[in-house]
């Protein structure tokens, strides 16, 4: 498949997303959302782990194209974008059945940052940078970031984030709580791919469990969520990586995981 907006490399059961519009600090168009959507969906039917990032050292993504001559931003064509553009791509990461990494190479703002906080886990590099943009303009922060927003970071820094639109640093982020990791600069790539490689290697199935259940337990009250994961037990107990992890561990070697 051609992609005009992003890049798509697959390896060694890891697929990378490469928003590539550099020029552009690869800011969010209407095409590109259209193929992170697609690029997602691809990647959760062939690969065991997906990863997003940007082109360039400058920005991973600095949120929407202001500039995109696909329409204005009136009141209707921005809720349309939102309902028909933005919120499909954001569920592909989201509901992606295999593990998501945002590996975030530089400034993520706006749309740009909550696309970032879409994925199951996110490394930034320490040059890196988040910023809730929109009160600049006069919106409310969106894709998605109302909702990750509170549950990452708590409901005290995401009102700040939101109000005051300043820059959150990697390092911020990451003692907030807000993204997994930041890491030194010159260690950044080396470091997306180590960790991008021990998922592609692990228990695929398990991990999309381990996904689903995390992310119910905001809905699900105590009763629920413990028959949740009596259910998901039960079924990664079936599998045949389950079987394998047991004998590697009497046997005291390293399991080799199957994802399935």
């Amino acid at each position: 498949m051609h992609y005009e907006t992003l890049t798509y490399d697959l390896a060694d059961g890891i697929a990378v997303v490469t928003l590539n519009r550099p020029e552009k600090m690869n800011a969010l168009n209407s095409q590109m959302r259209a193929e992170i959507a697609q690029a997602v969906d691809r990647a959760g039917k062939e690969a065991r782990v997906v990863v997003l990032t940007g082109a360039g050292d400058r920005a991973f993504c600095s949120g929407q194209d202001l500039g995109d001559g696909t329409g204005g931003l009136g009141a209707e064509n921005t809720e349309r974008t939102l309902r028909d553009e933005y919120a499909p791509m954001l569920r592909a990461i989201v509901n992606c059945p295999v593990p998501t990494i945002c590996a975030v190479n530089g400034a993520a703002a706006g749309a740009g940052a909550n696309l970032a906080l879409a994925a199951d886990v996110v490394i930034a590099a320490e040059r890196a940078y988040f910023m809730q943009a929109f009160a600049r303009i006069a919106l409310i922060p969106d894709a998605g970031g109302t909702y990750t927003l509170p549950r990452t970071m708590g409901m005290s820094k995401a009102m700040g984030a939101a109000l005051f639109a300043d820059r959150i640093s990697a390092k911020q982020a990451d003692d907030w709580g807000m993204i997994w990791e930041a890491v030194p600069d010159a260690e950044f790539d080396s470091h997306w791919k180590a960790r991008a490689a021990h998922l592609a290697n692990g228990p695929t199935k398990t991990y999309g469990a381990i996904k689903r259940v995390l992310r119910a337990s905001w809905a699900n009250d105590l009763e629920e969520q413990l028959e949740l994961e009596a259910s998901e037990q039960g079924q990664c107990a079936e599998s045949r990586d389950f079987a394998e992890g047991v004998v590697a561990f009497t046997e005291k070697r390293k399991a080799n995981f199957e994802g399935r």
